[in-house]
């Protein structure tokens, strides 16, 4: 290889007879020399797969973690947000198009100390990878983790979920703390439109519970593919029995973009699905794109307390008293 720092040898791989194997996501790409994999960020190049984008940082910006979104992680705190490029879904919809349908730039490197100073000097409380998959900058995030963690920074990832588990035990390892998954449909619906296997996400995030990850779910409400109330209620059934009552799920309103027209989603249909979810025996459930609403606030699920009140992405006040409601006592579930 040439030297680039962007160019790094892939930690998860395994040697076939001509090919070798990433085992970085699910997709599992057996590469012959040459080929790239279904993402276009790793490369065969003799027998060995290198990632092309270690800290090759295409947006970068401190966010209010409440946009990933967190409701119940850190509230108010502030995360240095990075991306890179390309991505191992296929979604037609995607928001961040730009950067997510896009190959290696080789644009810009930022190492790991580098950017844990950036947070450092931002304020920031903590580290998220996103915009784009953050699997795909998986060694990167490897070595970004623990020198955060020393810092007193904590580090989310905001992921489809298709990681492999040896991918994700790596991660939880090395210092992740909180991942927000994007649920995105049925089986069909992921299969049709991302072309992948929407159980991968599932497992990974009953993964992610087990080992302590704090967990939020979103899922981006398209009219004509996922805003049945079937498919809804499914979903909103399956966080309850799998993955716990307490665990937030956020409704999210989407918007044309990228190869994908449909007009946005109806409000009537967020709120259908916010009813859906409290139906289900969701504790806490949240409209997002919907700025204003009462639903992208907190309130006990017990008494009906506010207890955190949100507009946009900004916390405008905060009433928990030491994990509880301050009305009845309710235990409320909060890091941070």
């Amino acid at each position: 290889m040439n030297g680039s720092p962007f160019l790094r040898e892939g930690l998860l791989q395994e040697r076939l007879n001509e090919r070798t194997r990433c085992l970085v996501c699910e997709r599992r790409c057996a590469l012959r020399e040459g080929q790239s994999g279904w993402c276009k960020t790793r490369r065969n190049e003799g027998g060995t797969i290198y990632t092309l984008i270690y800290g090759d940082v295409s947006s970068l910006s401190s966010n209010p973690i409440e946009k990933k979104p967190f409701y119940h992680f850190h509230p108010g705190s502030v995360a240095l947000t990075c991306g890179s490029w390309s991505c191992n879904f296929a979604c037609p919809w995607c928001q961040n198009w730009d950067i997510s349908k896009a190959e290696p730039k080789n644009s810009r490197y930022m190492s790991p100390l580098e950017f844990v100073d950036e947070a450092i000097s931002r304020g920031c409380q903590g580290t998220s990878i996103s915009f784009n998959e953050p699997t795909l900058s998986f060694e990167w995030s490897l070595d970004v983790f623990p020198l955060a963690k020393e810092r007193g920074l904590y580090n989310t990832y905001v992921t489809n979920g298709y990681m492999t588990e040896e991918a994700l035990n790596l991660l939880i390892a090395a210092g992740l703390d909180a991942m927000n998954v994007d649920l995105k449909g049925s089986k069909e619906v992921v299969r049709r439109y991302c072309k992948a296997d929407v159980e991968v996400a599932w497992r990974n995030c009953r993964l992610a519970k087990e080992k302590g990850v704090h967990l939020e779910v979103t899922t981006l409400v398209i009219p004509g593919v996922n805003d049945d109330e079937e498919g809804l209620r499914a979903i909103a059934a399956r966080i309850r029995d799998q993955l716990g009552e307490e665990t937030p799920w956020h409704l999210s309103g989407y918007f044309p973009a990228y190869r994908f027209h449909q007009p946005p989603t109806p409000l009537a249909t967020l709120e259908r699905g916010w009813e859906i979810g409290k139906e289900e025996g969701l504790r806490f459930v949240y409209l997002g794109n919907v700025r204003g609403h009462r639903y992208e606030n907190t309130y006990c699920p017990h008494c009906g307390e506010l207890l955190i009140q949100r507009y946009g992405l900004w916390v405008a006040a905060y009433r928990i008293q030491k994990a509880k409601c301050p009305r009845c006592g309710e235990s409320i579930p909060t890091v941070g």
